[in-house]
């Protein structure tokens, strides 16, 4: 059955580390310059980029993780710390804004990989579908998954229009509020880690 709580909670943190509003801007700086076509096919293909990435993870986590003898709490706890360090750059606004280049496909490096798919959001997506149980409850990962790079399409797509109206100052907001977030995840994260050591688990 779908786990509608599930759900929320992978796309919400999804949402947070891969900041949409935040990548507004910086999708803009990549792009600026080209045409509304190519900028509009240069965000789809970020977007499909990112989702292999993230997909490919998914699908072979777990088998990643044998191969490396890394065990979950030591992924949790480095997990943890990426998400901690993008949290800081949120909230400081030290987050690296790449240069435009025009002989370069953006779309693929660093657009699609890795300012959407990050470690941050690799490692979320590697450990919910490690702890989901059932066929719904994968469902509702997978769901998630693709409901965010579709958020990311449309936020990319449309870009422009959203600056207009949010603003610049828009943005630096929903960023901050975002490291907020993120860095509470981050901790939370860290926590779970250290009480999987804890109680030996692997």
């Amino acid at each position: 059955m779908f786990d509608v709580t599930l759900f929320g909670s992978v796309f919400v943190t999804l949402f947070v580390i891969m900041d949409p509003p935040g990548i507004t801007p910086i999708f803009i700086a990549l792009t600026g310059g080209r045409a509304a076509k190519v900028q509009r096919r240069m965000a789809w293909q970020a977007v499909l980029v990112a989702f292999g990435v993230i997909a490919v993870f998914a699908l072979c986590g777990q088998q990643i993780l044998d191969y490396l003898h890394v065990s979950v709490p030591a992924l949790r706890i480095s997990g943890g710390l990426l998400l901690l360090l993008i949290a800081l750059d949120l909230l400081t606004g030290k987050a690296d804004e790449p240069s435009q280049t025009k002989d370069v496909n953006v779309a693929l490096v660093p657009l699609g990989m890795p300012l959407l798919a990050g470690p941050g959001a690799i490692v979320t997506v590697i450990l919910a579908v490690q702890h989901a149980n059932g066929t719904g409850q994968e469902l509702s990962v997978w769901a998630a998954i693709v409901a965010m790079h579709i958020v990311l399409w449309l936020t990319m797509r449309y870009s422009l229009a959203i600056i207009r109206l949010i603003k610049d100052g828009g943005v630096v907001l929903v960023t901050r509020l975002s490291g907020m977030l993120l860095s509470a995840i981050a901790v939370q994260q860290v926590a779970n880690g250290v009480m999987g050591f804890v109680h030996g688990g692997s």
